[in-house]
């Protein structure tokens, strides 16, 4: 026994004069080789920023990125410098004003996969409140991330430690220990701040069929269309009905026309010009430069005789088209003699087709145009858009709701047969009244499947402005874009609109797309709860290993003792 004594009086004699140093030395020791370590309770995902961009010098959106707070559920208070991690079905205005009220730290919105599970008032509800976060301008970064089982996990544990989960009331010993001993997560964003995206370019291609003819002396129609989406977060922006549906439909007419165009004896004596815009969401910015360019340049362009121009926005879906018109044209004007024959290739479809023109005069005092023609009328040239939306506020227009469910290829087709047999009417001067039947019959038949590829393609992918602006070259949709209308039609070249430098008119801000970590951490009571425990264990040991002679001597002296005993008897 006094040999062992001994001896653990030599070791613990190591430790007296360095045990601080030693301290040091082995605490790390000990956590390194701790079986649980810290990336064992980190989760990585991917999160999308809500929209960010300057439009003519008013800012709109989320101005900031960075994150690095503890998270909280919605219906646990207070949000102050909290990250409030909420579902969608879950977070109405009021519950998103709260949380700017209370100046939350950040905010991250957990959307479905799909939305098809949704009823129609729940999706208007969606909208709206889609709506009203894009009319603030908010200091507080807001992210959305797709609701996949890592994500519920996450959002499920910190419900079930929410003190509004706590069925029962507990008294006080209960609440500290459970207060110390749960867990929380914190949610960090890093990086540098929102920048402004250089080398903006917004690019429309545009194309055209030549008629039969001088050129110049031609009368022309133009059809266009804005391939661009928006939603509240640029990465989740599908746009599939609001304007894939109209894309689609430009290309199927310039197959479907390009044929006449082909042919000695069908060829036309039209000319017909073709574009797809960009930054349709934004003012129609694409557009403007397109018009400027065609109207203001020296260079011999078709638009300033233009008998109309037909805009295709939302065309995808319902039995209803409404032809908008910031001026009713006159009795016998082409563009009313285009309207008629649309109604009358609608009767003689023999499907249910409804058609009807909805008169709305241009307010230049609101920030944003209704539609895309609005951009020609304002230089007086022709101009309507033909849409199954009766009004230009429509929700469904900027929404990342518009998923691929929202068009309807039979529909679209039938809307597509309709535009080309009124237009091929109107350049044949032929009334539907003397036609027995259809132009477009036969090998002249719409391709659903060719409408469906392109829809397919254009929903496969978000195709917000701000993706698509960074450069042509760069974006393999605009190159399939314009591969498919160099395939049909003549002279396809670039118009590009670069903002301003001094004052831009536009200018978006990245990123739209971030990796946000979610860290399990204890509450910062726990840290307190556990620095006392390290510092009571500690000065434990130093005082054992300090006086460790007194309790050598104590214990030596009882076995003296215990020894004398056991000889007496």
């Amino acid at each position: 026994m006094t040999m062992c004594f001994d001896g653990a009086d030599s070791f613990f004699e190591i430790f007296r004069g360095n045990f601080l140093l030693y301290t040091f030395a082995v605490v790390p020791l000990l956590i390194i080789i701790s079986p649980k370590t810290p990336v064992l309770a980190a989760h990585e995902f991917t999160v999308y920023r809500m929209q960010h961009f300057d439009l003519h010098g008013i800012p709109h959106g989320c101005r900031n990125s960075i994150l690095n707070m503890e998270a909280r559920t919605l219906y646990t208070t207070p949000y102050t410098r909290r990250c409030v991690m909420a579902r969608l079905s879950d977070l109405t205005y009021a519950h998103y004003q709260e949380i700017l009220h209370q100046n939350a730290g950040g905010l991250l919105i957990i959307i479905p996969k799909t939305f098809n599970s949704l009823s129609p008032d729940e999706q208007q509800s969606l909208m709206t409140l889609e709506k009203n976060l894009l009319e603030e301008d908010v200091t507080v970064p807001v992210y959305f991330t797709y609701e996949t089982e890592e994500i519920l996990d996450i959002y499920y544990s910190m419900e079930q430690t929410s003190p509004t989960q706590q069925k029962t009331s507990r008294s006080a010993a209960e609440e500290i220990p459970s207060s110390i001993l749960s867990s929380g997560y914190q949610m960090v964003v890093s990086g540098p701040p929102p920048k402004e995206q250089l080398d903006t370019q917004v690019i429309s291609i545009q194309g055209k069929l030549c008629g039969f003819g001088v050129e110049e002396q031609l009368p022309t129609v133009a059809i266009v269309a804005h391939y661009d989406a928006y939603g509240v977060a640029p990465a989740l922006s599908f746009g599939t009905d609001s304007n894939a549906s109209g894309v689609a439909a430009l290309l199927e007419l310039a197959r479907m026309l390009s044929r006449l165009y082909t042919n000695s004896r069908t060829h036309p004596r039209f000319n017909l010009l073709f574009l797809l815009s960009g930054g349709g969401k934004f003012n129609y910015q694409g557009t403007k430069k397109w018009i400027e360019d065609n109207i203001d340049s020296s260079d011999a362009s078709l638009l300033p005789d233009a008998l109309y121009t037909l805009c295709l926005d939302t065309i995808g879906n319902e039995d209803n088209l409404y032809l908008h018109v910031s001026k009713p044209p006159k009795e016998g004007s082409p563009g009313d003699v285009f309207y008629k024959e649309l109604q009358l290739a609608a009767t003689e479809s023999q499907k249910d087709l409804n058609i009807s023109m909805v008169h709305k005069r241009i307010n230049l005092a609101d920030e944003l145009l209704s539609w895309e023609h609005e951009r020609f009328s304002i230089r007086r040239l022709p101009a309507f858009t033909l849409s199954h939306l009766q009004s230009p506020r429509s929700l469904l227009r900027t929404t990342i709701l518009d998923s691929r469910e929202n068009v309807d290829v039979d529909k679209l087709a039938r809307n597509v047969k309709v535009i080309a047999e009124a237009l091929a009417r109107h350049m044949y001067n032929i009334s539907g009244d003397v036609l027995s039947t259809a132009i477009f019959s036969e090998g002249l038949l719409v391709q659903k499947d060719y409408l469906k590829a392109w829809i397919d393609l254009l929903s496969s992918q978000p195709r917000s402005a701000q993706l698509l602006a960074s450069g042509h070259s760069k974006q393999p949709l605009l190159s399939s874009l314009e591969q498919a209308m160099s395939r049909y039609l003549k002279d396809v070249k670039h118009s590009i609109f670069k903002p301003d430098k001094r004052e831009p008119e536009l200018t978006f801000y990245e990123p739209a797309v971030a990796i946000m970590n979610a860290y399990r951490v204890k509450p910062a009571v726990f840290d307190l709860f556990l620095a006392l425990i390290i510092a009571s264990y500690l000065g434990v040991v130093y005082l054992l290993i300090t006086n460790f002679y007194r309790l050598e001597r104590m214990i030596k002296s009882y076995s003296v003792s215990t020894v004398k005993v056991n000889k007496v008897n």
